[in-house]
């Protein structure tokens, strides 16, 4: 089996805070998981892992505030999808 971008997207996030039972559905910034700082992390944390950049337009908090909707932004930026 494969890890999937939003099996990774939660290990991130999970680690981070480990006492929270999250699923990839869960608004993680209505929960109260995510600061200023963490979004930056969260950002940085996509970027890096599946090899993107996230253009300004983007940055929107509804990119972010789930695992499903961050897998879609991978999907959507990544380099595979662009030749697809």
């Amino acid at each position: 089996m494969s890890v999937t971008a939003i099996d990774q997207i939660l290990a991130f996030v999970r680690e981070r805070y480990p006492q929270a039972e999250i699923d990839a559905s869960q608004d993680i910034f209505a929960l109260g998981f995510v600061n200023s700082l963490f979004a930056m992390e969260l950002v940085m944390f996509v970027e890096k892992t599946f090899e993107v950049t996230i253009p300004n337009e983007e940055l929107r908090i509804d990119n972010f505030r789930t695992a499903d909707t961050m897998a879609t932004l991978v999907a959507r930026l990544a380099p595979d999808a662009a030749a697809a």
